[in-house]
C-alpha cells in the first residue's frame, strides 16, 4: 500500500528535524529549507542521504536539488532565469510549486522553490 501524504510528511519532518536542528513546528509544509530552516549548501547532500535511508529510496544527483542550470547563460541572463531556464527547472522539479517563482524568476529567489512541500511530492513519487 502506498503511504499516504500524512505519512511522508512525517517522515520528512523527522528527517529535517534531525538533519537541520530546529523544532518540528518549524517544519511545515510550506518552511522553506534555507530561509525558514536555515538550510546551508552542506546541509542539502545530508538532507538527501536521510530521506534515501529513512525511505529505502535512491536520489540521482541533482534529481531532487537541480544542479548546472545556474551556470549556463543559456538559461540565466541578468540574474534572472531565461525562458529556457525557467522550461528546464520546471522539467528538472515537476514535484516544486512554481506559481510565485514565475512571475519574478530572479535567481536570488530560486531558494524559495525548496520547501518541505517540495520534498514531499518529490519523495511520494519516488515511494509510489
Amino acid at each position: 500500500m502506498p503511504m499516504s501524504e500524512t505519512d511522508v510528511f512525517e517522515k520528512v519532518k523527522e528527517t529535517l528535524v534531525d538533519a537541520l536542528g530546529v523544532d518540528e513546528d518549524e517544519v511545515t509544509p510550506e518552511a522553506t529549507l534555507t530561509g525558514d530552516l536555515g538550510a546551508e549548501s552542506i546541509d542539502f547532500l545530508d538532507i538527501v542521504f536521510r530521506l534515501e535511508k529513512a525511505f529505502s529510496i535512491k536520489i540521482p544527483r541533482g534529481e531532487l536539488f537541480p544542479d548546472n542550470i545556474l551556470n549556463n547563460p543559456d538559461f540565466v541572463q541578468n540574474g534572472r532565469l531565461t525562458e529556457s531556464g525557467l522550461k528546464q527547472l520546471k522539467e528538472r522539479m515537476p514535484h516544486a510549486d512554481f506559481s510565485e517563482f514565475e512571475k519574478d524568476p530572479d535567481v536570488n529567489k530560486m531558494a524559495e522553490l525548496f520547501k518541505v512541500q517540495t520534498i514531499v511530492n518529490y519523495v511520494k513519487t519516488k515511494v509510489a
